[in-house]
């Protein structure tokens, strides 16, 4: 399991690291401004669709659901599977297609009210949303097809895909000039991306000899199975969903740049995200499904507890660099073009408060995935709707006094209460049981982190004095503290587990 976790986490780096190039050109040549508030929103909506329905939901339904079958029955039953769910959610996904294309308008005024009083920018923002939808109907065919590879054990190709759409974005935005406006060019960008992933995720289908093939639906007893329990993932992954909905809502009723600010702050925010959290839920979730599937609980919760402490152990540098240094950040990497230092002070007040937030939302996960492997997607349903209901309360107290950073510090006390209940009622079910390596990684993890808190408050002061002079000053004062840091933290944590008597296999020996 650990290979592949860090297999899938080194590709997923390559795909964050494009995707921050993608963000500096997204910065430089759209800013902060209504064009850039306008493609935000057309590129959001998809893809919160696509995480309610598919990524989320879908893999948590879909994933022990066949990960049985291929145990019990074999993997004809498993394929048979497969093309039955393919064939719906392709008929299903060209109808919402169609009806998002046609009511475009009223979807874009429902979910940014605050755009009809500037008819300029909501007519971007209609105009920018029939063009990114479509990506929304390949990357649920896309999740389909990563779901059937990662019960395979084959996670590069869906590791891989999101490469993609920054690659795609990029080449788009440089080719600007043939398009009305930067925002438009991305869009088409984004569209385009989602056709290649899709012809790449069928490609290593194939390879992989797990193709779905098109057949008539049939609600067989697995079909079912696995639509009872795709309804409770949807709930369950809506929850933060509408949190994100909410902050779209309620940031288009922000001045121009509020919306701006949300996006440019969580796109670094996601970085860890996606290289850790991602990593670890499409890894663990069919890891611990064999596990239970073969009778083997204890397995099962000795590789979430694996997990969780990988998790801790690389969080915890991102987590500090988000709260102390976010100005930093924001200059070094979007200070350019039209991206302003005002823009950058706006966006680094929303990164410190998401930076509260990111250890409880990378370790939900793999607290959700104890739940889900055993085909319970109730409880992680309840406990995303009570943290939503939180956050979403926190957000209308907030965004008025506090603006963009309001809504950030509303979505991390949301996460924080997500898992807590999560562990709570996983401790109660014995689904989540922190055992003596996790609660040693953890206490290393606090003393490198004290280290490295250190470390920032003494030296950052002077690293901005000595890089001050440079032709790149703000870029250079972030690197050369994240590299000093990224040192002292490593030092700091190796000594801390080698004095706990900590070690973290990277190669599994045996079935233990």
């Amino acid at each position: 399991m650990y290979r592949h976790l860090l297999s899938v986490s080194g590709i997923t780096l390559v795909s964050r690291a494009t995707g921050l190039v993608r963000e500096i050109v997204l910065g430089a040549t759209l800013g902060a401004g209504g064009l850039a508030d306008a493609f935000f929103v057309a590129f959001k909506l998809p893809n919160q669709f696509r995480a309610i329905f598919g990524e989320g939901a879908f893999n948590s339904a879909y994933v022990p659901t066949y990960s049985r079958v291929l145990e019990r029955q074999g993997a004809a039953a498993a394929g048979s599977l497969a093309s039955q769910i393919f064939s719906i959610l392709l008929l299903t996904q060209l109808a919402v297609l169609l009806l998002a294309e046609l009511f475009t308008p009223t979807l874009v005024s429902l979910l940014a009210p605050g755009f009809d009083a500037d008819p300029v920018k909501f007519a971007h923002a209609v105009a920018m949303t029939r063009l990114t939808f479509p990506y929304l109907f390949c990357m649920v065919l896309v999740t389909l097809q990563s779901g059937t590879l990662n019960a395979h054990r084959r996670f590069a190709a869906a590791a891989f895909a999101p490469v993609l759409l920054n690659l795609f974005m990029v080449l788009f935005l440089l080719a600007g000039w043939a398009f009305p406006d930067a925002g438009t060019a991305a869009s088409v960008g984004v569209t385009v991306s989602g056709v290649a992933q899709l012809a790449l995720m069928m490609a290593a289908a194939r390879r992989a000899g797990v193709l779905e093939r098109l057949v008539r639906p049939r609600l067989g007893p697995d079909v079912r199975q696995f639509f009872r329990a795709l309804g409770p993932a949807v709930i369950g992954s809506a929850g933060p969903q509408i949190a994100v909905f909410a902050d779209t809502i309620i940031g288009s009723m922000l001045p121009t740049g509020g919306q701006s600010s949300l996006y440019y702050a969580e796109r670094i925010y996601q970085l860890p995200i996606g290289v850790i959290g991602v990593a670890a839920g499409t890894v663990l979730l069919p890891e611990m499904s064999r596990y239970f599937s073969a009778g083997d609980p204890a397995g099962a919760l000795r590789a979430q507890n694996r997990t969780m402490a990988i998790t801790l152990a690389i969080a915890a540098p991102f987590f500090l660099a988000f709260v102390l240094i976010p100005q930093e950040i924001m200059r070094g990497v979007f200070l350019r073009g039209q991206f302003t230092a005002e823009a950058a002070a706006a966006s680094a007040a929303v990164l410190s408060a998401y930076g509260f937030g990111l250890l409880p939302i990378l370790l939900i996960s793999s607290a959700r995935s104890g739940f889900q492997a055993r085909g319970n997607t109730t409880v992680p349903m309840l406990a995303s709707l009570i943290a939503v209901a939180f956050n979403l309360m926190l957000k209308i107290a907030l965004y008025r006094p506090y603006g963009a950073a309001g809504l950030a510090t509303a979505t991390a006390v949301g996460f924080w209460i997500n898992l807590l209940i999560l562990c709570g009622i996983g401790w109660l079910q014995k689904v989540v049981r922190p055992d003596d390596t996790l609660v040693r990684v953890a206490v290393a993890v606090d003393v490198a982190a004290f280290a490295l808190g250190l470390y920032v408050f003494a030296l950052d002061g002077r690293i901005a004095a000595a890089t001050a002079g440079l032709r790149a000053p703000d870029l250079a004062h972030l690197g050369a503290t994240a590299a000093g840091g990224a040192l002292v933290y490593g030092v700091a944590l190796a000594a801390a587990l080698r004095a706990g008597g900590v070690g973290l296999p990277l190669r599994r020996r045996g079935r233990a």
